[in-house]
């Protein structure tokens, strides 16, 4: 790079020159040389000071430097400053002849002009005529001095010098298109470059207007935590929390924990886990301090080179704030109403106690405040159950558990909602069915989904329940044939306030928390569940639960 731009500098010179002082700066070289010949004459060869021919070569080189000077060449057409390295060949004969016999070598100053000719840009057969014919007829003259008594070598070394000049015009004009094929190549690989440059710049402004179109923050760094790339998203999210998300070290580090209170340690902050590598999604964090404080829901993927090596990495902040304090917002509503219900709800099962310890109760009153205890006891069961899901916390007491005597006993308990709905319930349950199970939570689970299988059956059907078991697990299917779900909503029907929308469209009274709380449950027991379905074509919910004592990873 620094040969090319030190290359360049000299032709840069010479084009900002005028056609006079460039025309005079080629025959400068030649002119330097013939004016130390001027200045050596009188003292080396005082006796060249009396040959009319070297003198007139001497005055005709001092005319045509003056020329080069005093022509104005910008107004002529046609190179005509190419008459000048012509003319040389005559000055250059004046003095070879008129010194032969003291300096026969001042022939070869003819290289000045052939080189100015080869490399002046005319037309390749005329610079070679001229320097083949130029230096031929300085060497002519001593020829025919010597005729008639030529000798072979006489003719063979007039002839040489003019063909060594042509080879000398050759291998310049050779020379030059080298050089113009390069100049060429390179102007081309130039323009390619600058080409490229300005669709990386293009790309790069798309890239930068296509991040700071996304309503997320977005932060690209290197290896190091170094940032390589952001949006306006995320030096809005920098500018209004104060905080900055950094390699440790580096920047105003306000992140804390989901406690808010507690900053986190470097490498658990979101570039400090992106940077080691990690991917990691719904990662969540507090920015800032104060009313600023904002809730962001972090994600990474790694960046990798050619060669499949770490980079760096791309980390995105999604302000989930209001998300944040709406949920907090939800459950302690749910936590202040389930609370307020406990208290009349205790309060019933209290007297009901005392009603049925009365021996002078009739039977008949008897089964049926039975039947008010058991589902008050369920009620409260539910309360506290919203309590749990409110704090993400339910217990669990399980213990060897009979599932047949659950099934009978919830497919009883909803006999006379299913006759409304002219829905036949069936059971296919072994008898005894032994699990280990807390028997009211999975009660309270058979419960929830026969209720929904006849609540969401509006036009009759069947519900059934079915077992299977093996050494270590029983499971329990409950089937309907109502309008079922899409395999979308089967994803997302465990979630807490989760109803599909044929359900909304249906007018069909719900809260969305049976399952999340069915799932809870399940879980707990260290079982899992699975929701099986399709649109108008039912659904089978299955419920895996230990079948005796907990399993080994439980």
């Amino acid at each position: 790079m620094a040969e090319h731009l030190l290359q360049r500098g000299p032709a840069r010179l010479f084009r900002e020159l005028g056609p006079r002082s460039q025309v005079a700066l080629c025959q400068l070289p030649l002119t330097l040389v013939v004016a130390a010949l001027a200045i050596a004459t009188p003292f080396a060869w005082p006796a060249l000071l009396h040959s009319p021919l070297y003198m007139s070569g001497i005055l005709l080189f001092a005319i045509l430097f003056l020329g080069c000077f005093l022509v104005p060449w910008e107004r002529l057409a046609h190179r005509p400053y190419l008459l000048i390295p012509i003319l040389d060949f005559l000055a250059i004969g004046l003095l070879r002849n008129g010194a032969a016999p003291l300096l026969p070598g001042l022939a070869v100053l003819t290289v000045f002009p052939v080189i100015w000719l080869s490399a002046s840009g005319m037309l390749a057969r005329s610079s070679l005529i001229l320097s083949f014919f130029g230096p031929m007829l300085i060497m002519v003259p001593s020829l025919a001095g010597r005729f008639p008594n030529l000798t072979p070598s006489d003719i063979t070394t007039t002839l040489l010098f003019p063909l060594m000049m042509l080879a000398v015009s050759l291998a310049i004009r050779f020379a030059s298109v080298h050089v113009r094929l390069q100049q060429r190549e390179l102007a081309e690989k130039d323009r390619e470059l600058r080409k490229l440059l300005r669709e990386s710049r293009e790309r790069e402004k798309l890239l930068q207007t296509v991040l700071d179109a996304t309503d997320v923050g977005i932060a690209a760094v290197d290896r190091s935590g170094r940032l390589l790339v952001t949006n306006d998203r995320q030096r809005h999210f920098r500018r209004a929390t104060g905080a900055e998300d950094a390699a440790p070290g580096q920047g105003h580090q306000l992140i804390f924990g989901q406690d808010r209170r507690t900053l986190l340690p470097p490498e658990k902050r979101p570039i400090s886990r992106a940077i080691t590598g990690e991917s990691f999604a719904d990662y969540l964090v507090w920015a800032g301090e104060g009313a600023e404080q904002r809730a962001m829901s972090t994600a990474a993927r790694p960046l990798t080179s050619e060669d499949g090596s770490f980079a760096g990495a791309v980390v995105v902040y999604s302000d989930v704030t209001g998300w944040v304090e709406a949920l907090a917002a939800n459950q302690e509503l749910v936590s202040n109403v389930s609370h307020e219900f406990k208290t009349p709800l205790n309060s019933v099962i209290g007297n009901i106690d005392l009603i049925l310890d009365d021996d002078a109760l009739p039977p008949h009153l008897s089964r049926r405040l039975l039947v008010v205890q058991r589902n008050a006891e369920r009620l409260l069961a539910l309360v506290s159950d919203l309590t749990a899901t409110a704090s993400s916390a339910l217990n669990v007491h399980p213990k060897r558990t009979d599932l047949a005597s659950l099934v009978e006993t919830s497919l009883g308990s909803v006999q006379a909602q299913a006759e409304r709905a002219h829905i036949q319930l069936s059971a296919d349950v072994p008898s005894p069915l032994w699990a280990y199970a807390d028997p009211l939570r999975i009660g309270q689970a058979l419960d929830n989904l026969v209720s929904n299988a006849i609540k969401y059956s509006p036009d009759g059907g069947k519900v059934s329940i079915s077992a299977r078991s093996s050494e270590d697990w029983v499971q329990l299917s409950v089937s309907d044939t109502g309008m079922g779900m899409s395999r979308e909503d089967t994803t997302r029907v465990f979630k807490r306030f989760f109803r599909t929308e044929s359900a909304r469209n249906a007018a069909i009274a719900g809260a969305g928390l049976g399952l999340s709380i069915t799932k809870m449950i399940v879980e707990g027991h260290g079982g899992t569940i699975t929701c099986e379905s399709g649109q108008g074509k039912g659904s089978t919910f299955t419920l895996t639960l230990p079948a005796d004592g907990p399993p080994p990873s439980f």
